[in-house]
Formats: structure tokens, C-alpha cells, sequence
């Protein structure tokens, strides 16, 4: 979730601000008043806790700190831009509501992006978007309670729905950084800390309690998390290892200076993250927004994980529709 006080539009200002020096070209190009201009970087500054631009030079030029939040302001719209760009091209009036259920996996990275590229394009349409576990998505979407669910499959059919597959998640070992010192030997050394997992009732639980299963291995059962931050700065304090998908490492870029990332040790396994809609949906809509979240998916997540993590290039995939 965003600040307070950090908008669409600030953003959109302080972009230009910076790059125009001025507050009256800013206007011309955003097609606000003066006025405006001012009160929106005042309230960017203000909701940062910081000056952005220095306000004694003319032209303006961003201060340290604004250069900083210009380099991540700049990423940010390029991907919202290219977001709408695959959006703009459906006539997307005629929708009354549209509703989508995401799993939390994506909540700091990509919810955030695909919510406003959806408002800007669906302007006249009552929008909602909710975050949730996979079981409590597929639920909702089963009872008709939303129109799309991006969720972890069960790699079961789902009657009544149609899906559209997006990424290949593979499973992956995280560790207190330099725990692992023989990669070649693993198990044992794993058996020296607690597993550490995730709470029972999850999907990607009762997953990887599932790909452990069949390799005949098994650990103690001392530790059971329900949140996926506190199961990763558990690892990072040396409490335990665990399990997770390329996905989760990334969603938690705060602990990576005190965890490793490797592969599995027991066996090859992935979840599959696919868009669901109902097979009612007669439209193109949900292929589209099934391309656009694919399309975010691989430039926020997939890249970045690989560039940090090389040995994730063969497993960590958006995916081609099912045949």
C-alpha cells in the first residue's frame, strides 16, 4: 500500500518537475494549473518526509534524495505506461464492475501496478481488488464472489472455470546466509536446524509437505508460520530453515543480506500461478489482463530474481497457455 499522500499524479509531477526545472512547464505538460503543480510536490514531500527539489534554484533540480526516489518514480510509471498500453487497446466501457483476487505473494510488487494500470483504464467501472490466500481465491471465485482469481493452482481441474497460466514457481531452499557450507552434502547439515513451515492450512503447505513426501524424507515438525515475512526473518535469525518459491524470496528483499537462496535439495518441484475466470466471461478481457499481469510478472519479478539468483534461468518461467 502506498503512503498516504503518495499519488498517481505526484509522481507524474515530480517526473516532470525534474525534468523540466519548472514549475510552469510542468504545467504545460501535465495540464494542471501552477497552483496545482505546487500543491501536489508539497504533498509528495510532505507524505515522504523530505525536500525532493531544491526550491531556491531556478531551474529547479532534484536534491540527493529526490534523485534516489526519481530513479524508482521513473520505473515505476514506465511499468504502469506499458501496463495501460496493453490495456488501451479493448473497450473496456460497457464494464459495470470488475472484481480480482490475487494471493499475497504479490502484494509489494505487482498488485500495486496491475490495481492502478486497471483503475486508469477502467475509468466509468466500480473496481475492486482483494488479496487472500489461494484456497480462500479459488473459494471466492467458485461462489461467483469475484470475476478473476491470480492464484496458486491445485493442478486440478477447476470446474466451471477457464485458466490462463502465468508463471512457474519453483520450489527452492532458503538458509541462514553461510549455513550450507557443503552444497554437495545438504540433508545433513539441514538436519542440524528446525524446518520451519509455513502454517498447515496453506496451499503452498501442503504442497511442499507433498514433494517431501515423496522423496521419503522427513523432519521434525516443531515450527508452523502463518505469515511468510516472519517465516523468512525467522531463517535470517538463525531459527531455522525453509522452503519457499523464487516468488517469496523476492517478496521479502529485506532479509536477503542474511539468508541464501539454493536449490532444492530433495527433488525438482514448482507451483503454477495462473489467472482464473469463469467460462461464463464472454469477452477478451481476461486473456488481456492475464498478458498484463504475465508481462509485469517477468519485468518486477522473473528478471530481477534471475539476475540476483542465475541458476533460477531454467525453472523460473511465465508460461503459454495450456493446449
Amino acid at each position: 500500500m502506498l503512503i498516504k499522500g503518495v499519488t498517481l499524479r505526484g509522481l507524474e509531477v515530480f517526473e516532470a518537475l525534474a525534468k523540466t526545472g519548472s514549475v510552469a512547464q510542468t504545467a504545460e505538460v501535465t495540464g494542471l494549473s501552477q497552483p496545482a503543480v505546487s500543491q501536489q510536490l508539497r504533498n509528495l514531500e510532505k507524505a515522504l518526509g523530505t525536500d525532493l527539489v531544491d526550491h531556491g534554484r531556478r531551474p529547479m533540480v532534484p536534491t540527493s534524495a529526490g534523485r534516489n526516489f526519481l530513479a524508482r518514480t521513473q520505473a515505476v510509471l514506465s511499468e504502469l505506461r506499458l501496463a495501460q498500453s496493453e490495456l488501451s487497446m479493448m473497450d473496456l466501457s460497457h464494464l459495470p464492475a470488475l472484481s480480482i483476487g490475487l494471493i499475497d505473494d504479490f502484494d509489494n510488487d505487482l498488485t500495486p501496478r496491475l490495481a492502478t494500470a486497471l483503475a486508469e483504464s477502467l475509468t466509468e467501472c466500480r473496481f475492486k481488488m482483494i488479496t487472500a490466500s489461494s484456497h480462500d481465491i479459488l473459494r471466492a471465485i467458485e461462489a461467483d464472489e469475484i470475476h478473476l482469481a491470480v492464484t496458486a493452482t491445485t493442478d486440478e481441474p477447476q470446474q466451471g472455470l477457464i485458466e490462463f497460466p502465468l508463471v512457474r514457481d519453483p520450489f527452492i531452499l532458503v538458509t541462514p546466509k553461510g549455513f550450507i557450507h557443503d552444497p554437495q552434502a545438504p540433508i545433513g547439515q539441514l538436519e542440524q536446524l528446525p524446518f520451519l513451515r509455513y502454517a498447515a492450512d496453506q496451499m503452498i503447505s501442503q504442497q511442499i509437505e507433498a514433494q517431501i513426501s515423496q522423496q521419503d524424507i522427513t523432519f521434525e515438525n516443531r515450527f508452523e508460520v502463518g505469515s511468510h515475512l516472519a517465516l523468512m526473518a525467522m531463517v535470517a535469525r538463525h531459527i531455522g530453515w525453509a522452503v519457499t518459491t523464487p516468488l517469496g524470496y523476492m517478496r521479502a528483499a529485506r532479509f536477503h543480506d542474511d539468508i541464501d537462496a539454493l536449490p532444492l535439495p530433495f527433488g525438482k518441484a514448482a507451483r503454477r500461478i495462473s489467472l482464473f475466470a469463469s467460462k461464463d466471461w464472454a469477452d477478451q478481457l481476461p486473456r488481456t489482463v492475464a498478458q498484463t499481469t504475465k508481462g509485469l510478472i517477468k519485468r518486477q519479478m522473473v528478471n530481477p530474481a534471475i539476475v540476483k539468483l542465475p541458476w533460477l534461468a531454467q525453472d523460473f518461467q511465465v508460461l503459454d497457455e495450456l493446449s
